[in-house]
């Protein structure tokens, strides 16, 4: 894992958070923008643990799924809540099988209200860590 491509994934990352806060920020008035909440929690949660899994690569330990790159990212001190991770996993693995409004609804609420501040804590800790690998 180079410098470089950590600090590309990085910023990918940054990126599709800003685009779950601010698709959050609208106003749900239809499923049409609950349906692009979680599209959107999707790619975020994706590049969330390939942050994980690369920066621990660039640490020296290889993890090789989104379960084993939480549980490693917790052990590090990357993450706070290892349970909510594995919450919000489950809910990804779930938005593939979304059939009705009432489980799209429950998924929205998670992300709102749980999960996005997991993902900025998880931005702060490699924002840091990575300005202490530029020094």
């Amino acid at each position: 894992m180079t410098e470089e491509k950590l600090l590309q994934r990085f910023k990918d990352f940054e990126n599709a958070l800003m685009r779950l806060k601010e698709a959050l920020a609208i106003e749900v008035t239809n499923e049409i923008i609950i349906d692009g909440v979680i599209q959107r929690f999707e790619f975020t949660f994706e590049l969330a643990w390939k942050i994980m899994k690369d920066y621990l690569a660039y640490e020296g330990i290889e993890v090789n799924s989104p379960r084993s790159a939480i549980k490693a990212a917790y052990s590090a001190g990357l993450i706070q809540d290892g349970e909510m991770w594995i919450d919000m996993l489950m809910d990804r693995n779930r938005t593939t099988h979304i059939y009705n409004s009432k489980m799209a609804l429950e998924i929205y609420e998670n992300i709102k209200r749980r999960y996005v501040s997991c993902f900025e804590e998880l931005s702060e800790k490699i924002r840091v860590n990575i300005e202490n690998i530029k020094e």
